[in-house]
């Protein structure tokens, strides 16, 4: 998606969209996630220049605002940098600190499966801007169409591809990061990557998933999503 950058009347709001779907996300997921999440939203409310998109602080300063030390920060910051959701612009030297970029983007596209977690209204808003377009808001989250599964001969793999044929961006929000990791007495067993993820696909789209698998092995009676 391409977010505006929060910038002139809507600044206020898009800034408190931004940071609703990384406190969702964050919620949603482990301690660990959610203690990193927390530490770039403590940059970005206390030092990032919105209109420049510039992050400018040393890591001593980091340290004393996070609470920890300075290996840590370098370790975290590297972790974000990685992550995509912070951008190098200029690296420091001669007693300069660097200066980053937030990828803003995408923020909010790895945070997308949290959005239902903050309500339709949320979504509603969202989604004009995700589309580029003045269009009608919709209480349907807009989705990338995934990438055709591998044909290997597997019930998994089988089923996939009729998923994907049957609607190919929900195949590739949700279907498509699933993985098989036993199969015994007629159930299959699926890993998500969250728990969050394993728990929206069982409860929103195990009827689907079923239907799918079945089509391909009318012997199975079941399946499971663990994360």
């Amino acid at each position: 998606m391409q977010l505006p950058r929060p910038l002139g009347r809507e600044a206020a709001s898009r800034k408190y969209d931004i940071l609703s779907a990384l406190m969702a996300h964050a919620l949603s997921l482990d301690k660990h996630v959610q203690r990193q999440v927390l530490r770039i939203m403590a940059l970005i409310t206390t030092r990032y220049n919105w209109q420049r998109d510039e992050l400018t602080m040393g890591q001593g300063e980091i340290a004393k605002l996070w609470s920890v030390d300075e290996r840590t920060v370098k370790r975290e910051m590297a972790r974000l940098r990685a992550q995509g959701w912070l951008v190098l612009k200029r690296q420091g030297a001669r007693g300069r600190v660097s200066v980053y970029g937030m990828d803003l983007d995408r923020m909010m596209e790895d945070t997308r499966p949290a959005w239902p977690l903050i309500g339709e209204d949320f979504i509603a808003r969202l989604e004009p801007r995700a589309a580029g377009q003045g269009a009608a808001a919709s209480n349907v989250v807009p989705l990338r169409a995934g990438p055709a599964p591998l044909a290997d001969g597997s019930t998994w793999a089988a089923a996939q591809a009729r998923l994907h044929a049957e609607d190919a961006p929900v195949y590739g929000a949700w279907f498509h990061r699933l993985t098989e990791v036993a199969m015994e007495d007629n159930c299959m067993t699926l890993a998500a990557p969250t728990r969050f993820h394993a728990s929206y696909v069982a409860t929103n789209l195990k009827d689907r998933l079923m239907a799918a698998l079945r089509a391909v092995d009318p012997s199975l009676r079941e399946v499971r999503i663990v994360a």
